[in-house]
C-alpha cells in the first residue's frame, strides 16, 4: 500500500491504476467523520480498508464518497466503495448519477476505448449504487464534514459530469481532471509541468478555459490532483495549462482526420514545453511518459471535432 500523509487531515492514497503514481484518492479526517474523495476502481478498495484499520477508523465514520466526474479512473470503484461503507453517501454531479445506479453505458464507452481485456485488467467490477444513497450536487451547494464546509463548483471542458470540491481549511480544490495532470516526473528546475485533459469524449475548449478561471477566482494555495497528488497553485501554471487547450484547440481544427499525425503533433509541442521548464531526460523516455495521455488526447480532440461538424 502506497499513501502519503499531507497537511490538514488529508492522506494522498494510490490508486493501484495502471501503474503506481498515475492515479489516485484522497481521505480527508475531520474530527470523527471522514470522507474519500475521488475512488480509483474496485482494485483501490483494499489500500483504503487498510489504511483505515491502521488508523482505527471504523467503515461507518466514512459519511462521504465523492468522485469528481464519473469516468471509471475515479469513479470505477464507487460501487465497491459504497459497499464497503453501509452509512456512506455518494455525492456526485446531476449528469452523473444515473451512471452509478446503472453503470452499462460506461462499461460499454470504456470497453470501446480500451478493448475488453484490457477493460478488465484496469477496472474489474463496477458494481451499480442504490439510488437512495446517492446525492446530487448543484452548483454551489455545500456539505459539513464534522463542521468543515465542502463546496461544489460544476466545471464544465473536460466532461459534462465533473464538479470541483473547494476546501476551505486547506484553501485547496480537489480538481479532478479539470487542472490537468502532472505526476511525480513532471517537477523540473523550471517549474512543474501541468498537462489537459481531453479525453474523449465531451472536451469543450471555451468551457475549460472558463473553469480554469473559476478555480484561480478562489486564491488557492493548493490542488490536489487525481493524477498526480498535491501540488502547489500558481497564477503560471493556470497559465501554461491555457495555453496548451488553445493550442490544442488550433492543432485539430487545422486538422483532426488523422489521429496519428495529431497525436505526434501534441508529442512534439509538450516536448518544446517540458524543455523549456529544464528537462534533461532523455527524449524517447520523455516521449514515452507522455504518449499514453497524449494519445487519449487526440482521440479526444477528434471526437470534438467530429461533434462540430457534425458527424
Amino acid at each position: 500500500m502506497t499513501y502519503t500523509s499531507l497537511d490538514f487531515g488529508i492522506t494522498c492514497i494510490d490508486a493501484e491504476y495502471v501503474e503506481h503514481g498515475t492515479a489516485c484518492l484522497y481521505l480527508m479526517q475531520e474530527g470523527d467523520e471522514c470522507a474519500v474523495l475521488e475512488t480509483g476502481t474496485c482494485h483501490s478498495v483494499p489500500a483504503l480498508e487498510q489504511l483505515l484499520l491502521d488508523r482505527g477508523i471504523g467503515v461507518e465514520q466514512v459519511r462521504y464518497v465523492i468522485p469528481t466526474h464519473v469516468h471509471l479512473d475515479h469513479a470505477g470503484g464507487a460501487g465497491a466503495m459504497m459497499a464497503t461503507f453501509p452509512t456512506a453517501q455518494l455525492l456526485i454531479h446531476p449528469r452523473g448519477a444515473r451512471h452509478m445506479v446503472d453503470p452499462q453505458r460506461l462499461i460499454a464507452g470504456a470497453t470501446q476505448v480500451y478493448g475488453a481485456d484490457l477493460f478488465r485488467q484496469l477496472y474489474g467490477d463496477i458494481q451499480p449504487i442504490d439510488p437512495l444513497r446517492i446525492r446530487q450536487m448543484e452548483d454551489g451547494e455545500k456539505v459539513s464534514l464534522a463542521g468543515r464546509p465542502l463546496e461544489f463548483r460544476h466545471t464544465r471542458g473536460h466532461a459534462e459530469h465533473h464538479f470541483c470540491v473547494w476546501d476551505e481549511a486547506s484553501r485547496g480544490w480537489f480538481s479532478g481532471d479539470m487542472f490537468g495532470v502532472s505526476y511525480s516526473w513532471c517537477r523540473f528546475p523550471g517549474g512543474d509541468f501541468v498537462m489537459p485533459s481531453t479525453t474523449p469524449n465531451q472536451f469543450d475548449p471555451e468551457a475549460y478555459l472558463a473553469s480554469i478561471e473559476l478555480l484561480g477566482s478562489y486564491t488557492p494555495q493548493r490542488l490536489y490532483l487525481t493524477h498526480y497528488g498535491e501540488l502547489e497553485y500558481s497564477y503560471e501554471k493556470a497559465q501554461l495549462l491555457a495555453q496548451q487547450i488553445e493550442v490544442y484547440s488550433r492543432f485539430a481544427t487545422a486538422d483532426a482526420s488523422d489521429e496519428v499525425r495529431l497525436s505526434q503533433q501534441l508529442s512534439d509541442y509538450a516536448m518544446g514545453l517540458v524543455r523549456q521548464l529544464g528537462a534533461c531526460e532523455d527524449e524517447v523516455e520523455l516521449r514515452a511518459r507522455l504518449g499514453f495521455d497524449l494519445q487519449l488526447n487526440a482521440q479526444g480532440l477528434c471526437v470534438w471535432q467530429k461533434r462540430l461538424q457534425g458527424h
